[in-house]
């Protein structure tokens, strides 16, 4: 097996100095995930932030546990997950994504497998001090959740009608020893297709939450790919490899094979009850609403177990950083490639606060204004709720870059020809959340959301000639650059732009009089312009 466990994982990140050892106790319902939560409210840069292995984990009750709880461990910061994907750069990175998603790996099927050292099953998991309450599972937002929530919680479900699986990352809340909450938040995630299908069948859904799994198959689980795709072999994929899986004890569903926790059961399709509140990503409280809910037929897991724990709510935070790396990835793919929009770079998708969805990037190198409007618009139909500001900028404009994004909407953009807005949009997973339920009167929280938002779409793209940028040229920059460092002052990190360029709006005339000045000429210049006087 070429592919990394968590345990190796791990292994990997204490040797690269990514990982922080917690032996002091603390209190998972109260302490854990604000301890964490510091390291990205408190102004630490993000090649600071680090992977949290908490070894001695209470709760409000005085119980240890005798789990350990990792958090951080698959996204603490971007070069957690480049380790993660067993890359070094941004290039190798986008060029295993590109091979996984076009030359998917099937998995290969085993039966002797870690996730399966422990079983437990039938009466066996409703004993005190088993089921769900063996495993230490955090409050994410102590003060708000009315409880623990699974977070880094991979639920695999299949099509009732095609057996085709997928896997996909949903919060679960803990209501009882044996059974655990779901939020498939409707949007076409393939869950509820599946539970959907399923109910009108009139059977219950079988389905595995999995914790702690192969990062590569964590990584692949919140990414969107296309209905009917098998995520385990897009993982299979990235790790050039097929993942190994093994099949439930109780449910007809295959797990990574070297997963950490696995909780089997059957989703209730002819019963629904209220699920939430829970801090969510957007950064608001999401409500509580009625949603589907698991009934636990059994539980595996290794001997030495870790519990595996994402810190989610206000972004950034470790599943942002998951989500919009790979999100990046998929929306240039659609846009440049399904799309066939070949001028277009690098989608940024926004993440500070914003939380990836809202606020879409699209970089472009030379486009036709068809283009330019066939990008915002294939960009803001992507997903549901994803793409509410969407802005085209040149190859000059680091998409990343807040500052340089608004600079360029400032002064390349005329909002009346170069703002569309595009009506009949659903706001999927954001507040508000309730709406007016005409028929009833009521204020109600509900999947079907109703075609009442919008998306603007910005064009902010060059469109004329225009000055050079107001710094020194780049040949001027790169020696001042070779002094700083020849002084030994601290280290640089170029954002762009760094130096000036031309953007059209320039003579030769300037160009030499700009020359003369290096070369102490000036004087020269002036003697040429006083022979210009015109009569005031």
């Amino acid at each position: 097996m070429g592919y990394s466990d968590l345990h190796d994982h791990l292994k990997k990140l204490e040797a690269s100095g990514y990982l922080r050892r917690i032996q002091r106790v603390i209190n998972k319902d109260t302490e854990l995930h604000p301890l964490v939560r510091w390291q990205y409210r408190g102004g630490i840069p993000a090649e600071d932030r680090k992977a949290w292995l908490f070894e001695n984990v209470t709760d409000a009750r005085g119980r240890r546990y005798k789990f350990p709880v990792v958090v951080g461990a698959l996204a603490g910061n971007p070069a957690i997950y480049f380790l993660g994907m067993g890359c070094k750069t941004v290039e190798e990175m986008d060029e295993k994504w590109k091979n996984a998603l076009s030359q998917p790996v099937p998995p290969v099927f085993v039966t002797d497998a870690p996730c399966q050292e422990e079983v437990h099953l039938g009466e066996e998991v409703r004993r005190e001090g088993l089921g769900l309450e063996e495993f230490p599972v955090p409050i994410s937002t102590p003060g708000f959740d009315n409880g623990p929530y699974t977070t880094c919680s991979h639920w695999i479900t299949k099509d009732p009608e095609t057996g085709i699986q997928n896997i996909g990352n949903y919060r679960g809340q803990i209501k009882a020893r044996t059974r655990i909450g779901v939020f498939p938040s409707a949007l076409g995630q393939d869950i509820y297709i599946h539970w959907k299908k399923a109910q009108a069948k009139g059977q219950p859904l079988p389905a595995a939450l999995v914790v702690g799994a192969p990062p590569v198959v964590s990584y692949v689980s919140v990414q969107k790919v296309a209905y009917g795709v098998d995520e385990i072999a897009i993982a299979g994929g990235l790790a050039g490899e097929p993942i190994r899986v093994v099949k439930c004890k109780t449910v007809d569903l295959f797990v990574p094979a070297e997963a950490e926790i696995v909780i089997e059961g059957f989703l209730n399709t002819e019963w629904i009850e209220p699920e939430g509140p829970f801090g969510e990503s957007h950064g608001y409280m999401h409500p509580r609403q009625f949603n589907p809910f698991m009934e636990v037929s059994a539980i595996t897991h290794r001997k030495d177990a870790i519990y595996v724990s994402w810190l989610s709510q206000l972004t950034p935070s470790e599943s942002s950083v998951i989500r919009k790396i790979g999100y990046d990835r998929l929306m240039l793919v659609h846009l440049r490639d399904e799309c066939r929009i070949q001028s277009v770079l690098r989608v940024e998708m926004h993440e500070p606060l914003t939380n990836t969805y809202k606020l879409v990037i699209v970089q472009m190198r030379r486009p036709s204004e068809a283009e330019v409007w066939r990008a915002l618009h294939a960009a803001c139909s992507f997903h549901p709720g994803v793409g509410k500001i969407v802005v085209a900028v040149d190859e000059d404009i680091d998409p990343s870059n807040e500052a340089a994004v608004f600079w360029a909407m400032c002064y390349r953009m005329k909002p009346h020809l170069d703002v569309h807005i595009v009506p009949g949009m659903e706001k999927g997973h954001a507040p508000p959340f309730y709406y007016k339920d005409e028929l009833h009167g009521t204020d109600v929280v509900s999947y079907h959301l109703p075609a009442n938002e919008s998306a603007m779409l910005c064009n902010a793209i060059q469109k004329e000639p225009f000055p050079p940028i107001s710094l020194p040229k780049r040949e001027y920059m790169e020696r001042a650059r070779a002094i700083w460092e020849e002084l030994g002052l601290p280290k640089l990190k170029p954002e762009m732009p760094w130096y000036g360029y031309s953007l059209g709006q320039w003579d030769e005339e300037l160009d030499e009089e700009a020359r003369l000045a290096v070369q102490g000429r000036h004087y020269e210049v002036g003697e040429k312009l006083a022979s210009r006087r015109i009569k005031a």
